[in-house]
């Protein structure tokens, strides 16, 4: 993602109209590296988000908030004591530079009033937050100090001069001349990209950025600065100048821009065409753009550290089922021909006189065998005969009793390979946090995984809801997100003249067409084919078999596993997992 100088910018422009001569009401550090500040301007409370952290540096006003920890770190409460009560007097930006300093005015513990800065660097590993006298320019200390011995280029620590940055050379493309531009293009290597050459020659700009500016050219982003003609360089230099131009007039167009399977492709502050027909989202704000970003990628990231931890545990037990199945499949198969082994005692038993001790096989007529062919049996060579019978006597009735458990366990132990890998399904296809939380629960009820010590709950837990969906005939569509709420979709929230699906012999969602009691068209079967195939294991595959039937033919066997059922009087049809097709019928 693209978190560029211009993004900052239209940052910067939006928090000054909005906090300026507003006042701090509250400080909250969330994170290690990330700080929540509640500013009340103009009659409406704000909230502040300023993160350090290495993967996501941002600077934004946010609608979310997390938990806070029991005990405020340090610099929570350093900036506690300095800036709550206090005025925002300034919020501006170094150059076009990812840099932000902002300006608070706040009472010290004698009444005085002192000015004091923030400097939020956003720059990947190296981004940090810094608390400052604005008068003398000393630290009084940053979110993580940076000491002689962990940086060559400059300390970040308390009680020194705050210094900036070392500069890159780079020029603030809002004061470069026409007469710069061709300057700089013309002591550029001949064999550099000519999109690498904005973002080598001028503060702020990305990659980003940079292929867009040639896009607005028409000029290929692979070629070199030496295959340009001069009609090339003089329409690189009006996108540039343009790009420019909508900076001054803060001419903002805030947008996401997603792909088909709704992940995000970019974000930016301006307009970007370079990438066609993408489904783009468009707000009035910078601030809702980084938000919905950021609180999208930090959901998936939390979703995926969760479910992750959760999965491994389940998969080493999935695995286990599988081995466990595969043993009792063989002892299953052993366990049928024990037959031979009851024939093996009773031939041994028949001829003792006729077997000598120390032997390890013996060839006796079997009597069991109408033409009375031969037979040869292996002996143990440490066992007398009437042991050796005694011993497939033994071997004999083992199996026999393993052969009426077994009839008994492989199915068990099916159903178990069936709910784990439903699991895994589920997990995969949790959209937040707390629907992992759901399968987490049910899987400390079926005894697979323990139970956490209670903590106090600080709010309610959400409970989640099925996927709601309406058909091209308009007619409502639910898929369970997980086993638990499968079972509440199918023999609680429908009607037994529902339209029930499912991928076939596959783990997967129970989907739910409200049929209200009419005839289901085709098109409708169709979305909820489609649906049922998306939902499940077969994802990535196509020509799904879905099964359907009327609900009142969905039955739970007893001490059947959450989301476990049989049904009968289906029908089956042919789909297609399609994401786009899906997305249509998102209700």
């Amino acid at each position: 993602m693209s978190y560029d100088g211009i993004v900052t910018r239209a940052v910067v422009d939006e928090l000054k109209d909005k906090l300026i001569g507003g006042r701090v009401d509250k400080v909250y550090q969330q994170e290690k590296d990330e700080i929540l500040i509640r500013i009340y301007s103009r009659g409406k409370n704000y909230r502040l988000v300023i993160s350090s952290s290495s993967n996501n540096p941002r600077i934004h006003l946010t609608e979310y908030s997390k938990e806070n920890p029991q005990e405020p770190p340090m610099f929570c409460m350093l900036l506690r004591k300095h800036l709550i009560g206090g005025t925002v007097l300034n919020i501006e930006q170094s150059s076009l530079d990812r840099i932000v300093f902002i300006d608070i005015s706040a009472k010290d513990e004698l009444g005085q009033s002192t000015e004091n800065r923030i400097v939020v660097e956003l720059m990947g590993k190296h981004s940090n937050m810094i608390l400052i006298n604005k008068e003398d320019g000393i630290i009084m200390d940053s979110v993580k100090r940076v000491y002689e011995d962990m940086s060559r280029v400059r300390e970040v620590v308390p009680g020194i001069m705050y210094e900036s940055p070392p500069d890159q050379d780079k020029k603030n493309p809002l004061e470069a001349s026409r007469d710069h531009f061709f300057s700089s293009l013309e002591a550029s290597k001949g064999n550099l990209k000519i999109f690498k050459f904005f973002y080598f020659n001028y503060t702020g700009l990305s990659p980003l950025i940079s292929r867009e500016l040639c896009f607005q050219a028409a000029i290929d982003i692979d070629r070199t600065i030496n295959s340009l003609e001069a009609d090339d360089i003089e329409k690189l230099f009006l996108a540039f100048e343009s790009l420019m131009d909508r900076l001054r007039s803060k001419n903002y167009s805030p947008l996401i821009l997603m792909d088909e399977e709704d992940k995000i492709i970019a974000f930016y502050a301006l307009n970007l065409e370079q990438f066609g027909d993408l489904h783009k989202i468009e707000m009035d704000s910078i601030s809702k753009i980084l938000d919905k970003y950021y609180h999208l990628k930090d959901n998936i990231d939390r979703i995926k550290q969760k479910s992750n931890s959760i999965k491994k545990s389940i998969t080493v037990k999935l695995d286990r089922a599988k081995s466990k199945l595969s043993k009792q499949k063989n002892e299953l198969l052993e366990s049928k021909d024990r037959e031979k082994y009851k024939v093996y005692g009773d031939l041994i038993s028949a001829n003792l006189h006729a077997i000598s001790r120390g032997v390890d096989k013996v060839e006796l007529d079997n009597f069991y065998d109408e033409d009375m062919e031969s037979i040869v049996i292996p002996l143990n060579i440490k066992l007398s005969p009437v042991q050796n019978a005694q011993r497939y006597y033994k071997r004999y009735s083992k199996l026999k009793t393993a052969y009426n458990l077994l009839l008994k366990q492989i199915p068990q132990t099916e159903n178990e390979i069936d709910y784990l890998e439903n699991v895994i399904t589920s997990l995969e296809n949790s959209t937040e946090v707390y629907e992992i939380d759901e399968i987490k629960e049910e899987l400390v009820e079926e005894g697979y995984l323990r139970a956490a010590k209670k903590r106090r709950k600080s709010r309610k837990s959400k409970v989640s809801k099925p996927h709601h969906f309406l058909s091209r005939d308009n007619i409502d569509i639910f898929v369970g997100k997980n086993n638990r709420q499968n079972d509440i979709l199918t023999f609680k929230s429908s009607n037994r003249s529902d339209i029930w699906m499912h991928v076939q012999k596959m783990p997967g969602s129970h989907v739910i067409i409200a049929s209200n009691g009419a005839d289901i068209p085709d098109t409708t079967l169709e979305d909820g084919a489609i649906l049922a195939a998306y939902y499940s294991k077969a994802r990535s595959s196509n020509n799904v078999n879905i099964d359907y039937t009327e609900r009142k033919n969905v039955k739970k066997p007893k001490g059947a596993k959450a989301g476990m059922v049989i049904y009968n009087n289906f029908k089956t049809i042919n789909a297609s997992p399609n994401k786009s097709h899906i997305r249509k019928l998102k209700k």
